[in-house]
């Protein structure tokens, strides 16, 4: 009988014990489940404007941005960053000296973009918030911004039909305006005379994306290292 006893109480404190461990993992779980990352973050893109063949690397803080060398025009897709203070560092390719160092303060849940414009003696930088907001379930949106830095003020228009953005001086920024999804041919044009300085063709705008088009390059290229006038699409998103 006491054997018995015995038997039956070292199985009930077993029981007892897969019963508190099974507790133990549940409530473990649900801990787990109910944590959430309440960090802040922020998202940047980058964007080598200067009007020339040279080729350049960047860093934000000690991290290194590009995975290939930046060509004019070249671009580092938004990436994902913890908001803060930094410093944004271009170099040349393959090198660690600072070109250009400037501090940019990454705010919560913001898109924002970073053009290195300029000639290499005289870099400069334009660091602009996108209003990424708006949704359509049928039209784009498009900006344009003047980035020769020895072009007039300039404007773009659908090729004979209307102006998207007009009258941008250098490092001038138009706000993002709705157009249908569709293809389209760009012209961009001196402000004042009209007349054409380069055609964008087959550019194909869909629905609920976000486009750029830059001028980019040099009305009067100095060198055979400096690039002439065109433009570009990028797709901000």
């Amino acid at each position: 009988m006491i054997r018995s006893f015995t038997t039956s109480l070292k199985s009930l404190q077993t029981k007892l014990g897969f019963l508190i461990l099974g507790i133990g993992l549940v409530v473990l779980s649900s801990c787990k489940k109910s944590e959430t990352d309440t960090t802040p973050y922020s998202a940047i893109t980058v964007i080598n404007a200067s009007p020339t063949a040279a080729t350049y690397d960047v860093y934000l803080g000690d991290k290194k941005l590009n995975s290939a060398a930046l060509p004019l025009g070249g671009s580092v897709a938004y990436t994902q960053q913890v908001v803060g203070t930094y410093d944004l560092k271009f170099t040349t390719a393959g090198r660690a000296e600072s070109l250009l160092t400037k501090n940019v303060s990454l705010a919560q849940n913001t898109y924002q973009s970073f053009y290195l414009v300029g000639r290499p003696d005289a870099f400069e930088s334009i660091f602009v918030s996108d209003d990424l907001s708006a949704t359509s379930t049928t039209n784009a949106f498009v900006r344009f911004i003047n980035l020769s830095p020895d072009a007039p003020a300039l404007y773009l228009s659908i090729t004979g039909g209307a102006s998207v953005a007009t009258n941008q001086t250098y490092k001038g920024i138009s706000a993002f305006v709705p157009l249908a999804a569709g293809s389209y041919s760009f012209d961009i044009k001196d402000n004042v005379t009209s007349a054409v300085k380069t055609t964008l063709a087959g550019i194909s705008l869909v629905a609920n994306g976000y486009y750029t088009i830059i001028a980019k390059g040099l009305i009067t290229p100095a060198s055979g290292t400096e690039v002439p006038l065109s433009g570009q699409v990028i797709i901000t998103r």
